[in-house]
């Protein structure tokens, strides 16, 4: 199959579905390849929250169909349980807020509550 043959949205739309939290960054978890991809994983991994990464840097489809899919313009983007949360600005604050706790509590993912407490006692 040639790429022009590829439905780059519907490779997407099973990847989010069929992973509780999926994490499109420039590089992966254990290489992050920008700040704003390094600063997401790096909450995440603290969390101990079970996620796919996706690097985009391997796959120039995925790269610009990703930006399509969320209509939203940058990397990273972070999925939970299929819907969009955000970027690196919004998953911080909302990190740092509890937001992100909360969305994951309601959305049955596990993660470390010791460490999102930690990361917020850090950043006071």
């Amino acid at each position: 199959m040639s790429d022009g043959d590829r439905d780059v949205q519907a490779e997407l739309k099973q990847l989010v579905s069929d992973n509780d939290v999926v994490l499109f960054m420039k590089g992966t978890k254990t290489f992050p390849q920008c700040g704003f991809s390094s600063r997401v994983a790096a909450i995440l991994n603290f969390m101990k929250t079970p996620y796919q990464d996706v690097n985009v840097l391997e796959d120039d489809a995925v790269r610009a169909g990703v930006k399509e899919f969320s209509d939203w313009p940058t990397i990273p983007q972070l999925y939970v349980k299929g819907e969009f949360v955000g970027g690196c600005d919004i998953i911080t604050e909302m990190t740092l807020s509890g937001e992100l706790d909360q969305l994951l509590d309601d959305q049955g993912v596990a993660y470390d509550k010791d460490a999102i407490e930690e990361i917020r006692k850090q950043n006071a």
